[in-house]
């Protein structure tokens, strides 16, 4: 069973990917560890050195030189050493391969992904052997997780801030209140369905009262310029009061 499941090239400014290893397991726990990787890929500048991601089943390493960091996911009993042993020589044949001017001024991501080739076989190496190659010295490597151990980065830190990953939660002070629809009630259904039967009586008897007062003359305008403003104020009043107001109008 492989160990080292999983290797990201990075460039440290920007996050711009670099270069990957080819996928051949599809757990889902391998497909969220990959998702904490790339969030941290992005907040490399915060983590210079060699740091450490742990979960349940899945650990994040990584280590960063002249610019570019080498990441990956190892099983969580896969050991620490031997983990930034494998980054260690992953880090020297990239740079042996590329040339650093060139890696600091590409702008597509995975412009190295032909260096897939050696991830894989750098990946066997240490999944089979269960050692180094005589590049690495694991003495070396040990005394210098000795004097600096791996940063070790909480999950939780890391954050989705407003569409971008930075690992931050920024609030702002001014910020707008949110608010959050609610379903209406039946008092408030009721008292809109009494709002529009009484308005729709107002509106008949209001007709009615408009043609009586025409045929009797002009000194009953006034009643139909009151009944007017009344109709309009009934209208209106309920959305003002709230949903419980109900008005009917009566001719006395």
């Amino acid at each position: 069973m492989s160990m080292i499941l999983f290797a990201y090239v990075v460039r440290v400014t920007d996050g711009l990917p670099l270069s990957a290893s080819s996928d051949f397991e599809h757990s889902r726990e391998l497909q969220e560890c990959k998702k904490q990787l790339k969030i941290v890929s992005k907040m490399l500048g915060q983590f210079p050195g060699r740091g450490t991601v742990k979960s349940n089943q899945l650990h994040i390493h990584f280590t960063s030189s002249q610019g570019i960091a080498y990441m990956t996911i190892c099983c969580s009993y896969y050991p620490t050493t031997m983990a930034f042993c494998f980054l260690e020589e992953l880090g020297m044949e990239f740079v042996s391969s590329f040339e650093v001017a060139k890696i600091h001024v590409v702008t597509r991501p995975y412009a190295f992904l032909e260096f897939d080739t050696t991830i894989q076989k750098i990946k066997w190496h240490y999944n089979y052997s269960n050692r180094p190659s005589i590049k690495i010295s694991v003495t070396n490597i040990q005394r210098e997780l000795k004097v600096a151990p791996p940063r070790q980065v909480n999950v939780d830190d890391l954050v989705v801030t407003n569409g971008s990953l930075n690992g931050h939660l920024h609030l702002q002070p001014n910020s707008a209140p949110s608010y959050r629809l609610e379903p209406v009630s039946m008092v408030g259904i009721l008292s809109v369905i009494l709002n529009i039967m009484c308005g729709a009586l107002n509106l008949i008897r209001g007709v009615h009262l408009i043609e009586h007062n025409f045929q009797d003359g002009d000194e009953e305008k006034g009643t139909v310029v009151a009944f007017l403003v009344a109709f309009i104020t009934c209208a209106f009043q309920g959305p003002i009061a709230g949903p419980g107001a109900v008005v009917i109008l009566i001719k006395v």
